[in-house]
């Protein structure tokens, strides 16, 4: 889908709003039961949380990939325009933690105040425009090629909408009205809108149903679309935003009932869910088991920097990128056992921070890399480029 630099920034700013809802309300859960009925056998339980676990990694390395590339295109459009690329600031990390704390307790209050079929309403309709055009963005690349020449007319659709200032003393002629400003700007083919129609489809039947079928597409396509767009720019800020996001998941969790309290209330599709039960009712099981999306984009797009750091370095190496991914889905793993032993919400951060920030330490001390590690920027500032450019 072709979306210009305005329509960009605003859909990578609703990726991150989706994660940082996401990381305020789904976390604890982890991979806990929502019902709190019992799993109807041990083998949908197994069921639930191996499919969960495989879920959860599809995502990480699929935006890991799609990262490179959209990185490379982010910098050299940024250079074109002579602006400075959109990028997590170490005061932005920093932050994070306390910024998704207050939004918690913000949601806490909400459903504490407000009858919670009204707020999730509200909900529904923001996640059913967001996730109808990260859909409609992830299938285009794959429908494009399949569709013939001469349904790929050049023809383009264009929707704008512009700020404008009135000038009074020039009321009744043809520039009384000036342009100020571009606050939407977004323009796409045929092909484009019948993937945004299609995407509507998958939307409507989520808001409608909400199938768990129809959350996974759009909690997926999120997660992709958030590992790919989210640059943490630094290794360094990195291990903060990973290290702040630890203790806040496990002070929220263990500390307070807040978190569990307000996941059980929000009904968004920020989460990866299935059935614990579908062995027995197939695809209209209810009992589910549920992931959220803050524990697989946050340590995605650290494993993301990692990846487009071996890129810079040595492309095609994959050393960290998997050494990671294996790191992440031992982690996750554990986080399902601890949580399946006591018979309680986990905080899963607890589990992978340090899996996912020990492993790639790891690696690049063994290698001797860590001080080229810890140096590493997707998006270095034009002093750090000279130096680098003296040095090399």
């Amino acid at each position: 889908m072709r979306i210009t630099a305005q329509m960009a920034e605003t859909v990578s700013e609703t990726n991150a709003s989706s994660l940082l809802a996401n990381e305020t309300t789904s976390n604890a859960t982890a991979t806990a039961n929502v019902t709190g009925r019992a799993a109807a056998t041990p083998e949908g339980l197994a069921t639930a949380y191996c499919s969960l676990v495989v879920l959860a990694i599809i995502p990480i390395v699929i935006g890991s990939i799609r990262s490179i590339a959209y990185q490379k295109a982010a910098k050299k459009k940024a250079q074109a325009n002579g602006e400075d690329v959109e990028k997590m600031t170490t005061k932005d990390v920093a932050m994070f933690p306390v910024i998704a704390s207050g939004a918690l307790l913000s949601l806490y209050l909400f459903f504490t105040i407000f009858s919670k079929e009204y707020v999730n309403l509200l909900l529904s309709i923001y996640f059913f425009a967001l996730g109808t055009v990260a859909v409609a963005s992830l299938i285009e690349p794959i429908v494009k090629p399949f569709v013939p020449a001469f349904l790929q007319p050049k023809t383009m659709y264009q929707l704008q909408l512009t700020e404008t200032k009135v000038d009074e003393e020039k009321k009744e002629s043809d520039a009384a009205e000036k342009a100020t400003g571009l606050l939407f700007y977004f323009k796409c083919t045929r092909v484009d809108l019948a993937c945004l129609f299609v995407s509507a489809l998958f939307g409507i039947w989520y808001v409608w149903k909400k199938h768990w079928i129809a959350n996974n597409v759009f909690g997926f396509s999120f997660a992709i679309k958030g590992i790919e767009m989210l640059s943490l720019n630094s290794v360094t800020n990195g291990f903060i935003l990973l290290g702040g996001l630890f203790l806040y998941d496990v002070f929220w969790v263990f500390g307070t009932d807040v978190m569990v309290t307000v996941a059980k209330s929000f009904d968004a599709p920020i989460k990866l869910i299935f059935p614990m039960d579908i062995l027995e009712h197939g695809i209209y099981a209810k009992n589910f088991s549920m992931l959220g999306l803050g524990d697989i984009v946050i340590p995605g797009i650290f494993i993301a920097l990692l990846l487009r750091f071996e890129d810079s370095r040595r492309p095609g190496s994959r050393l960290y990128f998997r050494a990671t991914c294996v790191a992440y889905f031992f982690g996750l793993v554990t986080t399902v056992l601890v949580m399946h032993f006591f018979n309680a919400a986990q905080p899963a951060l607890l589990y992978l921070v340090p899996a996912c920030l020990g492993v790639p330490s790891l690696v690049a001390l063994v290698k001797g890399e860590m001080a080229s590690l810890l140096k590493y920027e997707d998006h270095p500032s034009e002093e750090k480029e000279k130096d680098k450019e003296k040095t090399t």
